[in-house]
């Protein structure tokens, strides 16, 4: 049996016919760039992300950077976040002109650790970046806490968490901004690049809006210096169409991650996720974590089970930070769990007899 990582066109068949009826109406409209397929979705997110308000954008990474720029965080100001996180995270606050500033995570959720952050808080200490990881929300609670006693910003990334809740809030609700990434893979995917901002504050609202559009709130009178990240018309009908099944998909997610769970259970040599008693896990990424990983990833391919490592090389080991490689050691649970981290297959059409297949090969 041949298992995939990731399996998109299985999606797609699932809502074809009202996909293929959105697209056509995006070209029949000729709304390329923007319009009003991108305002329809921009609304249906920040509503059903309990926000007041959405920005479509070009990436999570667009995201990122103009929740930053935004905020005002630029050259001299530092923003805290953790190592074991997509570059993207640390590239948006680097290109800002701030530093990016590590804690490490949880042993068991590998989320932010809320304990240290206190420790590394400078006076030029500007915002705190807790990354919901692999589909997970992030201890909040402690974080906000700390970021009102020292008057910093939250900025969520939740660039793989769309729909996952904390306490029964939506990720992307608790911070004073939230980055989403819709890449193809991701829970809620558009079919090319794509990312999306929620705030409930309206003078940040304002200025994201102004800047993704070349700084211009009034077409050729731009009133600041801005960047295009705008989204594709046809990037908003696609995800509006998916918006409206992704409770289902992750439920899906959910059911599969708990059968891996259990039939998982009695192999001691693995370390499972968890779902820690707060969250609402939407499994983005099931990964376990198991010390021969590059042995037993090698047999799984060769039985030609897809599986991925989320991520390799935290960032302060990455050879684009070098400056910061000699914090080697700093670090130990996202160092650790880097090398032993595997990716198995996830995602909402995967079957019961796929998930049997790969658990009796493992």
């Amino acid at each position: 049996m041949k298992v995939p990582f990731l399996n998109l066109k299985a999606q797609y068949l699932s809502v074809k016919d009202e996909m293929d009826t959105d697209i056509q109406n995006v070209i029949d409209n000729t709304a390329f760039a923007g319009g009003k397929f991108v305002k329809k979705f921009e609304d249906e997110f920040a509503a059903y992300c309990d926000c007041k308000y959405s920005i479509g954008v070009g990436s999570g990474t667009d995201a990122l950077w103009l929740a930053l720029i935004a905020l005002g965080i630029g050259s001299g100001d530092e923003v805290i976040t953790t190592p074991n996180t997509f570059i993207a995270t640390t590239e948006a606050i680097s290109i800002s002109g701030a530093k990016p500033v590590f804690v490490d995570v949880i042993d068991n959720t590998y989320s932010m650790d809320p304990n240290q952050i206190e420790s590394v808080i400078t006076n030029k200490t500007k915002a705190i970046i807790p990354v919901h990881i692999f589909g997970q929300v992030c201890d909040m609670d402690p974080i906000l806490e700390i970021a009102k006693k020292h008057n910093l910003y939250v900025i969520e990334d939740a660039c793989q968490a769309h729909g996952a809740e904390y306490k029964g809030k939506k990720a992307g609700s608790m911070g004073d901004v939230a980055a989403f990434s819709f890449y193809p893979g991701k829970n809620l995917g558009a079919f090319g690049e794509a990312g999306g901002i929620v705030t409930s504050h309206e003078e940040l609202y304002t200025k994201m809006q102004i800047f993704k559009d070349h700084g211009q709130a009034k077409k050729y009178y731009h009133d600041i210096v801005g960047w295009n990240a705008r989204m594709d018309g046809i990037q908003g009908a696609v995800l509006s169409v998916k918006l409206k099944h992704i409770d289902n998909w992750n439920e899906s997610r959910r059911v599969n991650a708990g059968l891996y769970n259990k039939l998982l259970a009695d192999i001691s040599e693995i370390q499972l996720p968890v779902e820690a008693d707060y969250s609402k896990h939407i499994y983005h990424i099931y990964a376990i974590r198991v010390k021969e990983r590059d042995a037993l990833m090698k047999y799984l391919q060769e039985a030609e089970i897809g599986c991925g490592i989320h991520y390799p090389v935290p960032i302060h080991k990455q050879k684009a930070y070098q400056e910061y490689n000699s914090l080697v050691g700093k670090f130990p649970v996202a160092e650790q769990s880097a090398d032993e981290f595997l990716s198995l297959p996830m995602f909402p059409e995967l079957s019961e007899e796929e998930i049997v297949y790969v658990v009796n090969k493992i």
